[in-house]
């Protein structure tokens, strides 16, 4: 592949990961979340700190950068677990624009002039570049993917579907909400963090733009339009969104106007995603193989 191709791959990847995440606490759990770029934000800016600044190695750093996102999101979580809807999702945006302030004003994070300085991973010996990262990024997605899958099937997954259903009734066979919501946060934000981590190795460079709301749209957006509550819906939707800007590059003064008129359509003729449960692509997978898949293939 050319450079140009794996640098797309590798960035729509990185997406796919994070979406990947916020799926876990929208599709799975149902909580409205707006500020997921945030925990983006943090991941790339823990990973940036501890190897920039304190000198320690990706391999090392991963694990704390993985602690420390799973930590913001369960103490961020836990003002959240009181709200629902329209509430939610304001609280969600304020976190987002509360953390990009943080990442602007404080010195130590290099503020609105970002941080650099953040070296390339290596491993075996070799450094990591183009398709060599690129396979770290797939690899990756491929245990975001696992993890996924293995939530929709374990206990503690499966309670977290009975409250996005209907949380009264969950409640009522002995669920309780504020536990696994907040599962669902501590996974989907750790998610965020291993993108958020391989984001800033991959750029060397992190500023607090990267990470404003306008992301935290494009991540629902990719949920959107690949599927809520699907297991490959935030791969296919980041597939998508990664390359229409490719397509549409001659027509960059409407590529917002084109995104927001697929995504009108999306929600109108096809409101469970590409690959909902009730959608056209679904429907032919389902003729082409011969059988159906549950609400999370």
């Amino acid at each position: 592949m050319s450079s140009y191709v794996v640098t797309l791959t590798t960035l729509f990847t990185i997406q796919a990961i994070v979406a990947c995440g916020l799926n876990v606490i929208v599709g799975f759990a149902g909580q409205i979340s707006l500020g997921h770029a945030a925990f983006f934000g943090i991941g790339a800016y823990a990973a940036a700190v501890l190897s920039a600044k304190v000198g320690l190695s990706f391999w090392v750093a991963l694990p704390v950068v993985l602690l420390i996102t799973g930590l913001m999101g369960l103490l961020l979580g836990l003002p959240s677990l009181r709200l629902k809807e329209d509430f939610l999702a304001i609280t969600t945006i304020g976190i987002n624009f509360i953390v990009v302030a943080t990442f602007n004003y404080v010195p130590f994070l290099g503020g609105a002039m970002g941080l650099g300085g953040i070296p390339s991973i290596s491993f075996l010996g070799t450094t990591l570049r183009g398709n060599g990262f690129l396979l770290l990024c797939l690899a990756g997605l491929a245990l975001v993917l696992l993890v996924c899958w293995w939530f929709t099937r374990c206990w503690a997954g499966l309670a977290c579907a009975a409250i996005r259903e209907d949380e009264t009734a969950a409640s009522s066979m002995g669920i309780s909400p504020v536990r696994f919501k907040l599962l669902a946060f501590v996974v989907g934000t750790a998610m965020a963090g291993l993108g958020g981590a391989l984001y800033a190795h991959y750029m060397h460079f992190v500023s607090p733009s990267d990470f404003a709301f306008p992301v935290s749209v494009q991540l629902l957006s990719i949920l959107v339009l690949g599927g809520m509550g699907t297991l490959w819906g935030p791969v296919l939707g980041a597939a998508v969104l990664g390359i229409l800007p490719e397509v549409f590059r001659p027509l960059t003064d409407y590529r917002m106007f084109l995104y927001a008129a697929l995504l009108l359509l999306m929600i109108r003729f096809q409101p469970g995603g590409l690959l909902g449960e009730q959608s056209l692509a679904r429907s032919l997978l389902r003729k082409t193989f011969g059988k159906g898949g549950g609400t999370h293939e």
